[in-house]
């Protein structure tokens, strides 16, 4: 076995033990904040409602076995594709986020295209410009945007935006005196666009915009901030210097030259940015009422619905296991350096 196999391997098994520990975990929080069945199924139900109620609930979802038996049952469960059924819903844990979670992808794709160009392009400025008030600048912005709880990025941008300005919609996915496009792909936008269906579009793209910005603000400093490191890093190259004494112009010797060796590493930073955006989105969905996965969540948070809140700590844990595969993978095959290694 090659010795890529090999890593492919140990990290596979790595990633399966650290989703048990994961979900045993929010597996514990879950009933400690519940420790009773009848609290559990109460808060599902509602409190005006029959002790037969409540027991058939508690049977149906397993509650009156020991927890521990509860727990082997739920991993091999999910292990083989059964995430439970929703306690507000009534429906598959999978097929209620098959609905939502297209709207997630969308905020988060954009906000990852948004964050990696705001990004490059402000790492490159302030690494070119090292030391300069142009620098200084970035670097404060960055740190500010950075620093800032992401909900209250979203409500200023909503505030000021939204609310002050009138720019864009305050809250929503879409207006809803549309109507929903057939589906198709089962992307919302991507099925108006395919059906030419251009108000709904339309409508969709300015609903989008604040909570895209909101979560590329927070996420685009960690970006900048590898740019602007790697810019000093490359520029001090013998290759640049030999760029600078030919006589070539500054313009082609940071954007040609030294920002395309760069971005060697930003690549990977933007498959992890990606991954880790889908567990940002919570909040802002929330803020924004913009109904996703995040939107989503925070309701079953709130019924303590726990096959729903397991099931998005799973796929949000493996998205950014995955993601941090790929991402060394994807640094392997760009830097043979690193293959070698």
């Amino acid at each position: 076995m090659s010795s890529m196999a090999v890593y492919v391997t140990r990290r596979i098994i790595n990633m399966f033990i650290t989703l048990l520990l994961l979900i045993a975990i929010v597996f514990t929080l879950i009933h400690v904040l519940a420790p009773s069945p009848y609290a559990l199924a109460r808060i599902w139900v509602g409190a005006r409602v029959t002790q037969q109620a409540l027991q058939a609930v508690i049977k149906a979802y397993g509650l009156d076995k020991p927890l521990y038996i509860q727990f082997v049952n739920y991993v091999a469960d999910v292990f083989t594709g059964n995430f439970g059924v929703d306690t507000m819903f009534k429906k598959p844990v999978l097929e209620v986020m098959a609905m939502y979670l297209p709207y997630t992808l969308q905020l988060v794709l954009s906000s990852t295209v948004v964050a990696l160009i705001i990004g490059i392009f402000t790492g490159a400025v302030a690494g070119a410009k090292k030391d300069t008030s142009t620098d200084y600048a970035i670097r404060i912005t960055y740190l500010v945007t950075w620093s800032m709880p992401p909900f209250l990025v979203a409500i200023l941008l909503q505030l000021l935006i939204a609310y002050y300005l009138g720019l864009l919609p305050a809250t929503g996915i879409v207006n809803p005196i549309y109507t929903p496009p057939k589906p198709i792909t089962g992307w919302p936008l991507l099925d108006a666009a395919i059906e030419h269906d251009w108000p709904y579009f339309v409508s969709m793209i300015r609903h989008l915009i604040l909570p895209a910005t909101s979560l590329a603000l927070v996420s685009f400093g960690l970006i900048t901030r590898l740019m602007r490191n790697t810019m000093i890093d490359v520029i001090n190259k013998d290759y640049i210097r030999t760029a600078i004494m030919k006589g070539l112009p500054d313009r082609s010797i940071i954007y040609k030259h030294a920002m395309r060796n760069a971005l060697i590493p930003i690549v990977t930073i933007a498959v992890l940015a990606f991954a880790t955006s889908i567990a940002g989105a919570v909040v802002i969905e929330d803020i924004f009422q913009y109904h996703g996965m995040g939107w989503f969540t925070t309701q079953a948070l709130f019924n303590l619905d726990y096959p729903t809140i397991l099931g998005f700590t799973f796929i949000v844990g493996i998205s950014i296991m995955v993601a941090n595969l790929v991402a060394d993978l994807l640094y392997a095959v760009i830097d043979p350096r690193i293959r070698l290694e």
